[in-house]
């Protein structure tokens, strides 16, 4: 392995270098699971060993802060946690707000929610066009200083916006979606995160279940959100599933599943890299957090990395509209829609 599978640093944090998105839990995907589901698997997770858990204003409109409000937080002192503010929602439709008025209010409404007067890690989720990113984190900065928020992040965001955001407030992770097909962040961002010293939290490391063999030809179900993705229709489905089949190829040979392939080949890439997979199962967690004890050969990554090649995967990584509220770099000729 390039990168050992040891703690990782993440602004003032450290935590295992696999944590749990909890997105799924609440919001998106489908089927979602009963709330006494969703609270087992969160409290399993926790005596598994997971100490850092992400969530935002946005996923359920609020309910899947709600869910770890009144789940885990008697054992605050286990875990880092994580919110985001900017994108969320209103009268149950999706919109971006980064104003300063409007992350003051989130954040309220989050500490509310969570039940806590303190949360390490703050997100803003989306870049606001129509804001400057310096009033963003300006506005976050003074929630430091007014010990609300440990330290700030920021998702799906190009390097340029790092960098200046990073001069307003020492910026602490960038979180975007990150793994062998979609490697977006080796276009710059994940290097200007080395440069700076930020920490790089990927989410959907499993390519939103693709490579952990969770989809099949039929697709998903219709409402949920992978259904408006390019990727998970035809004509793009099939050949996708093709790759699929050569990645479960390649973990056989590894002797681990393919979740613990993606899982693997993600940590090797930096040794500031965090995972944040998100799953229902308990079964599937303590599958993708056995992958701190695996040691992928450099032959095996190579082979990742040459299946995955950028324009290996077909169709564009989220819909139009989707695609239009991301300010992460795109590669040459990648298909936007």
């Amino acid at each position: 392995m390039t990168a050992p599978l040891s703690p990782r640093t993440i602004g003032p944090f450290t935590v295992k270098a696999i944590g749990l998105g909890c997105m799924n839990l609440s919001h998106a995907y489908l089927p979602r699971p009963a709330p006494e589901q969703a609270e087992r698997l969160l409290l399993h997770a926790l005596d598994a060993g997971v100490d850092f858990f992400d969530t935002a204003a946005l996923y359920g409109f609020g309910a899947n802060e709600e869910l770890l409000g009144r789940t885990i937080m008697h054992r605050r002192d286990a875990f880092t946690l994580a919110s985001k503010c900017v994108l969320g929602g209103k009268d149950g439709k999706r919109g971006i707000d980064g104003s300063p008025q409007a992350i003051a209010a989130t954040l309220e409404d989050s500490l509310q929610r969570l039940k806590v007067d303190h949360i390490d890690l703050y997100y803003l989720h989306r870049l606001d066009p129509n804001v400057p990113i310096e009033e963003s984190v300006g506005a976050l900065s003074r929630a430091v200083e007014a010990g609300k928020i440990g330290a700030i992040g920021l998702s799906e965001m190009s390097a340029a916006t790092l960098r200046r955001a990073h001069a307003v407030h020492p910026i602490a992770a960038m979180q975007t979606e990150y793994s062998p097909w979609s490697r977006n962040a080796e276009v710059a961002v994940l290097d200007a995160c080395g440069e700076l010293g930020v920490g790089f939290v990927a989410f959907s490391p499993v390519a939103r279940g693709v490579l952990a063999g969770g989809v099949g030809p039929e697709g998903v179900e219709a409402g949920d959100v992978r259904a408006s993705m390019p990727r998970f229709h035809a004509p793009h489905l099939a050949h996708n599933l093709q790759l699929a089949a050569a990645f479960g190829h390649i973990a056989a040979e590894a002797g681990c599943t393919m979740a613990q392939l993606s899982l693997g080949w993600l940590l090797s890439r930096r040794p500031y890299v965090v995972a944040i997979p998100g799953t229902t199962s308990i079964a599937h967690l303590d599958e993708d957090m056995a992958t701190l004890a695996i040691d992928l050969s450099a032959s095996t990554l190579a082979a990742v990395d040459a299946l995955f090649s950028f324009g290996a995967v077909s169709g564009p990584r989220y819909p139009r509209a989707a695609q239009a509220q991301i300010d992460t770099e795109t590669w040459d000729g990648e298909p936007l829609e």
